[in-house]
C-alpha cells in the first residue's frame, strides 16, 4: 500500500531493479516484474482505506466470507473487506496481537506461487507468542491441513516455519511471552526481497529518498540491510552468500 503509485515504481524499479506493468484493477494498482516473473503488487489505496504504508502479506483463501469469519470468532480484527477487486475479492486484517495481513480468494497471477521464480524471499512474523500465532494462521487460513498443495507448519530452530513443498516462505519468531508488551515495538508480518548486491540496493534506496534503517550485515549464509521507502514502507534486502 502507497500514496503515490508513480513515485514507488521510480523507487522500487531503482533499488530491486523492477519493471512495472498495469493489471485489470484499475489505475491505481500495478504489478512488479523481476526478469519478467511477477514478484508483487503495489496499490495506491493507503489514503482511501486508511490503511498504513506498508508491505502486507495477502494469503489465498477458497472462500473470503468464511476466513473472514474465523478471523473475527478468533478474537481477530477484520479491517476492511471483503470486497471485490477485478479477479477476486479480497479483505484486510489484524491478527490477535494487531500484525496485519490480507487475504485473497479468485484469480491469481499466472505463476504467481510461493516456491517459484524471484516471489519474496520470505516472510516472517515478528509476535510475541509463535506457536499461538502458528495456530491462529493454520485454523484461519487452512495451514497444515489435508488439501493438496496446503503449505506444511514445522517448529525448527526456535520458530515456526511454513514450507510449500520443499521451500520455506515465511517463518514466525516469537519472544519475551511472559514480558509486559512493549509499546515500541507493534507485531507484524515482514517481507524479504532478494537482490545481488545489497550494498548497492542500500544506496540506491537513500539516493531515490528512502533510508537505511539497518546497514548491511553479513551473516555465514547471506548479507542483507534493512530499508525504508520514502513513504516510510519498511522491507529487508537480502543476497545469498556463496
Amino acid at each position: 500500500m502507497t500514496r503515490d503509485l508513480r513515485a514507488a515504481e521510480d523507487f522500487y524499479g531503482a533499488v530491486l531493479g523492477w519493471q512495472f506493468r498495469p493489471t485489470r484493477l484499475g489505475e491505481e494498482f500495478s504489478v512488479a516484474l523481476s526478469d519478467g516473473a511477477p514478484v508483487a503488487g503495489i496499490g495506491a489505496l493507503a489514503g482511501s482505506l486508511s490503511a498504513p504504508i506498508a508491505w502486507t502479506p495477502y494469503f489465498a483463501v477458497d472462500d473470503a466470507d468464511l476466513a473472514a469469519a474465523r478471523i473475527r470468532e478468533r478474537s481477530a480484527t477484520l479491517a476492511v473487506g471483503p470486497l471485490r477487486f477485478g479477479t477476486g475479492r479480497a479483505a484486510l486484517a489484524a491478527d490477535r496481537d494487531g500484525a496485519v495481513f490480507g487475504i485473497w480468494e479468485g484469480e491469481a497471477i499466472p505463476d504467481w506461487t510461493a516456491g517459484r521464480h524471484k516471489v519474496p524471499v520470505r516472510l516472517e512474523l515478528r509476535t510475541r507468542d509463535a506457536l499461538d500465532a502458528a495456530i491462529f494462521y493454520a485454523e484461519v487460513l487452512g495451514w497444515a491441513d489435508e488439501r493438496p498443495h496446503s503449505c506444511q507448519v514445522a517448529y525448527e530452530d526456535d520458530r515456526v516455519v511454513l514450507r510449500h513443498g520443499w521451500r520455506a516462505i515465511a517463518g514466525i519468531i516469537g519472544g519475551a511471552v511472559e514480558a509486559v508488551p512493549d509499546p515500541q515495538i507493534r507485531p507484524r508480518w515482514h517481507v524479504y526481497f532478494d537482490v545481488d548486491d545489497v550494498d548497492a540496493a542500500a544506496q540506491a534506496a537513500s539516493s531515490m529518498g528512502g533510508s537505511v534503517v539497518t546497514p548491511p550485515q553479513a551473516t555465514d549464509t547471506e548479507t542483507w540491510a534493512a530499508l525504508q521507502d520514502p513513504d516510510g514502507g519498511l522491507f529487508t534486502v537480502t543476497a545469498t552468500r556463496m
